[in-house]
């Protein structure tokens, strides 16, 4: 009988050969985050001039965080087009009907999603620090900005496989990126907190992907802050997320007969 790990590792390595035959699915993951990294940190460098902009590691450090969470989220959400097209083509549904343990389908696709990310973010940080980007934190506090970086990239791929289970199409993809997207620039994107003004610095303080920034940029300066808030939001986001996934993949079973 194959186990649940089993069929993870088969469609984790069936998705990385995907994209092994097909790179040209890799160049949106891969430059979008790159693009972002070199407009941010080069357009809007003169903004670490702003009183009260105090962030010490240098505004490239500080748009690096938000790139890299960025880029965990999506790298997450593009894998949910592939759940999408694998029904399309028929091969989830065959997947879905000879499985024994069906979770392992949803573990295999947030393992190859978290593959793709780390090729990305590893790309990333070598454009990133030959920038110059200032490092001030030590390998436990980059190991820290990194795993808030897997808890947005299970976000995204958890979250969007709840809607292609549900919707088993390609069509529903304006659906997977848009909530991420506003979640991700509804926050402290381009200066702290302190600095947003009126409505945005209301829905940016409610908002849970703001402690994740604010931890990952005091990870990157080596003066980690608000940690049990932002660990606490990324387990929180990613639990509400797989149950969200995991009734998708029951409504996908009915549907499978």
């Amino acid at each position: 009988m194959t186990t649940r790990r089993q069929i993870a590792l088969a469609i984790a390595y069936r998705q990385a050969m995907v994209l092994i035959k097909n790179p040209g699915l890799f160049v949106p993951p891969m430059l979008f985050p790159l693009m972002s990294l070199m407009a941010f940190a080069g357009g809007l460098s003169k903004i670490r001039h702003v009183q009260g902009f105090d962030y010490g590691g240098g505004y490239t450090a500080f748009i690096f965080v938000f790139v890299l969470l960025q880029s965990a989220a999506f790298s997450g959400v593009f894998m949910g087009f592939n759940v999408a097209r694998d029904f399309e083509q028929g091969f989830a549904r065959r997947l879905l009907i000879a499985a024994s343990h069906r979770t392992g389908l949803i573990a295999g696709y947030a393992l190859a999603a978290l593959l793709r990310w780390s090729v990305v973010a590893v790309v990333l940080t070598i454009v990133a620090l030959v920038a110059h980007m200032k490092v001030g934190g030590n390998g436990i506090d980059l190991v820290g900005l990194y795993t808030l970086g897997v808890f947005m990239n299970f976000a995204g791929v958890l979250w969007s496989s709840g809607i292609a289970l549900r919707l088993r199409s390609t069509q529903g993809s304006p659906l997977m990126q848009t909530p991420v997207f506003l979640a991700l620039f509804l926050s402290p994107v381009y200066v702290p907190l302190d600095l947003l003004k009126g409505w945005i610095h209301s829905v940016a303080t409610a908002n849970p992907v703001t402690y994740l920034l604010g931890a990952g940029r005091g990870f990157l300066a080596g003066h980690p802050v608000d940690l049990a808030l932002a660990f606490a939001s990324g387990i929180g986001i990613t639990a509400l997320f797989l149950l969200w996934a995991y009734r998708g993949l029951r409504r996908a079973e009915r549907a499978a007969g």
